[in-house]
């Protein structure tokens, strides 16, 4: 039989948190700022008023440029969450969480090359893209894909991640509790209200941001996890 000796582990595991932390900081505050500008842009779906085709196109060519990093960012930041629950994954949860954060991805996707076609029809024909009906069917199906189909998709993942939670007491207690709140707020809204779309990066933001905090309080660079090893 061999004596118990300190085994050095390598610290791939323990910068998870810390590479999740950067993703979701990264998604909420491009993810974010692209909601602003196409907010600041765009007239809501009822209205009538398509000046913004003319006078505000670079804004919201902006904003289209930030999703696809958007994006990337959020898949970044669902793979490192669930490669630190590890062997704690609860398969249907898990299920959920990873198929709603892709469908949300997706949707916003769509949503986002909605309004490039919208931007792109005006620059070929102005006259026949509002007249021939184009643009109040473009508008109605970009606003209903991303403020009500992705806005619920993100409800769901919230929902999902913070059973994940309470499951596993990975955080704090009041986090699954205020995310299921917020997640209820997305559920039942119709996502037409600033406030209420930016919810989600907002909230992504906050634990991304507590996690780094944790992380760095609980860590330092020369910090060495040993076990016994027989």
């Amino acid at each position: 039989m061999t004596a118990d000796r300190p085994v050095a582990l390598t610290r791939a595991a323990l910068t998870t948190p810390r590479a999740a932390a950067v993703a979701g900081i990264v998604f909420g505050i491009l993810y974010g700022a692209s909601l602003v500008l196409l907010r600041l842009s765009i007239p809501i779906a009822g209205s009538a008023d398509n000046a913004w085709l003319s006078t505000n196109s670079n804004w919201v060519v902006l904003a289209l440029h930030l999703v696809p990093f958007a994006g990337i960012a959020f898949l970044w930041f669902i793979g490192v969450i669930r490669d630190r629950l590890g062997g704690l994954e609860d398969r249907f949860f898990a299920t959920i969480f990873l198929g709603s954060g892709l469908l949300f991805v997706g949707l916003t996707f769509v949503g986002a090359a909605l309004a490039a076609g919208l931007l792109t029809s005006y620059e070929t024909d102005q006259s026949e893209a509002i007249t021939g009906g184009a643009y109040s069917y473009g508008r109605a199906v970009m606003y209903n894909v991303v403020n009500v189909y992705g806005i619920r998709m993100a409800g769901v993942f919230m929902m999902s991640l913070s059973s994940i939670w309470l499951r596993t007491s990975l955080m704090h207690r009041a986090w699954p509790l205020l995310t299921v709140a917020l997640a209820l707020v997305l559920l039942v809204s119709d996502g037409y209200y600033p406030l209420v779309t930016l919810i989600f990066p907002g909230w992504v933001l906050a634990v991304s941001v507590h996690l780094l905090i944790r992380n760095a309080q609980s860590q330092s660079p020369e910090t060495i996890l040993y076990v016994s090893a027989g």
